[in-house]
């Protein structure tokens, strides 16, 4: 799980930045000839957000049609990497499947070609081990030349997507290096944490030597995306790409999003798997992918379209129960307390018959804040607390659980028909993938970014304040 655990790494990344195949972005450069078109490096860090057909492509290097290269999760969810240089080709496909869409990993892809032994001549590590068993190979012959890194002929390299720009990736990538001329191992890259030796975590490679067509890219500059920060200028093109892609979510301070594998109906996340549209004419509804059962905890969604004010509702659940509850979003007694439909308020499953506040309308911002150690919760709609509530002293909490108190327990989102769409921050974006201007307001650790100012001492749910105060 690499930085995924809970653990104060030591070296942060500030950023990392947000791919969403729907909106076809991607980064791209012209090369020229390489220090080396026979041995570099590729070292990324990925959170990856949609599994599956079609293949996401991380990398691609494109010279003419005898003459391209590769690197991309498959439609099987297999790490693959493949180089054309007519009539030779290269290809290493592992049988690994990279599945966990609430982890960080860490890849390096190593190449040198000039080893007479030729498993050596091309190596995968993930969060730091090296990948052994594969279900394709073809290491070619010593000294052949690999088109990862550019032959004479100039290429064009492209991140997040293929040379036609049809397949994309999906999903958040940070500290994104490529070094031409020198095969580096992860170490390089990484290190095991001396306190916790199976947890991988990322150091500073500002002091690397890149090599002429090599780049670091840590997608620091909102206004510079594409800024290649290893002193090279190798500086990419921004293709659909804005500030708001950039993310607080990284390989050292990861952050709930929702969650691809645990959404039924006809619901469809985007957007770093924030974003919840509803394609079925019933409920369709998904789960944060980070639990809560101690600690204080602030997070808000964006109503962004509703069907007459009936199309969203949230609550907090018991994991136990919700897993169990597949096919209604909510049953008699499932321990499930929120803000429902046409602006009811569900206990335990019931959702009361009357209104109890004004329903959720479109563009309405919804906050919730909850004490898992008290088993109490607020709700908020446009920075007015239901019930007259007020988390930062504690008074009249919109429900009070000893069902939820101390166990463990997950945010439920639910969108109604295809006309609805939800997207939520968990402190990542207070832009919410550009519906709404972006705000700056941290949480009393000094994380995040929030829409409104989070009650005090109710935390954005990241591993950083997991770590300290959950």
């Amino acid at each position: 799980l690499g930085t995924n655990s809970i653990k104060d790494t030591g070296y942060d990344v500030a950023n990392s930045l947000r791919f969403d195949d729907g909106s076809s972005d991607y980064l791209s450069r012209t090369t020229g000839t390489p220090t080396s078109d026979k041995i570099g490096t590729l070292s990324f860090w990925v959170k990856r957000t949609r599994l599956g057909s079609p293949d996401n492509y991380i990398f691609n290097n494109y010279i003419d049609a005898s003459n391209y290269s590769m690197l991309r999760f498959d439609g099987a969810d297999r790490l693959e990497f493949f180089s054309f240089n007519d009539p030779n080709y290269l290809s290493l496909r592992t049988n690994r499947l990279f599945r966990d869409t609430s982890a960080w990993y860490h890849i390096v892809f190593k190449v040198d070609m000039t080893q007479a032994t030729s498993s050596n001549r091309l190596k995968f590590y993930v969060n730091g081990v090296e990948e052994t068993s594969f279900s394709s190979t073809e290491y070619g012959t010593q000294n052949q030349v690999c088109n990862l890194f550019t032959s004479s002929a100039s290429g064009n390299n492209r991140i997040g997507t293929d040379e036609t720009s049809t397949y994309h990736i999906d999903g958040y990538m940070a500290e994104v290096c490529l070094i031409d001329g020198q095969a580096l191992d992860p170490t390089s890259f990484g290190e095991f944490d001396e306190d916790s030796p199976t947890i991988w975590k990322p150091k500073d490679v500002s002091g690397l030597t890149f090599g002429t067509n090599g780049f670091y890219l840590d997608f620091e500059n909102s206004g510079s995306l594409g800024a290649d920060v290893s002193g090279n200028g190798n500086n990419f093109t921004v293709n659909n790409l804005t500030s708001v892609d950039q993310s607080l979510d990284t390989c050292t301070n990861n952050f709930a999003t929702l969650n691809s594998l645990n959404s039924w109906g006809g619901a469809v996340l985007s957007e770093g798997n924030l974003r919840l549209t509803s394609t079925a004419t019933a409920f369709d509804h998904t789960s944060a992918t980070i639990h809560m059962n101690s600690g204080k905890w602030y997070m808000e969604f964006n109503a962004v379209a509703t069907s007459g004010g009936s199309g969203v509702a949230c609550f907090l659940a018991g994991t136990g129960e919700f897993q169990n509850d597949q096919t209604s979003w909510i049953s008699s007694g499932d321990g499930s307390f929120g803000i429902g439909m046409n602006g009811y308020k569900i206990t335990d499953g019931v959702e009361e018959g009357s209104n109890s506040f004004s329903a959720v309308s479109s563009g309405d911002i919804v906050q919730i804040a909850y004490d898992s150690d008290s088993g109490k919760a607020w709700f908020g709609i446009n920075n007015t607390w239901l019930a007259s509530g007020n988390p930062s002293t504690g008074a009249n909490p919109y429900f009070t659980s000893s069902k939820l108190q101390n166990n463990d327990v997950v945010l439920k989102l639910i969108t109604y028909t295809s006309s609805n769409t939800s997207v939520a921050n968990f402190g990542q974006d207070s832009s919410f993938a550009g519906t709404k201007t972006k705000q700056s307001n941290q949480d009393s650790n000094s994380q995040g970014n929030f829409f409104y100012s989070p009650p005090t001492d109710f935390l954005a749910l990241n591993t950083t304040n997991l770590s300290e105060y959950g």
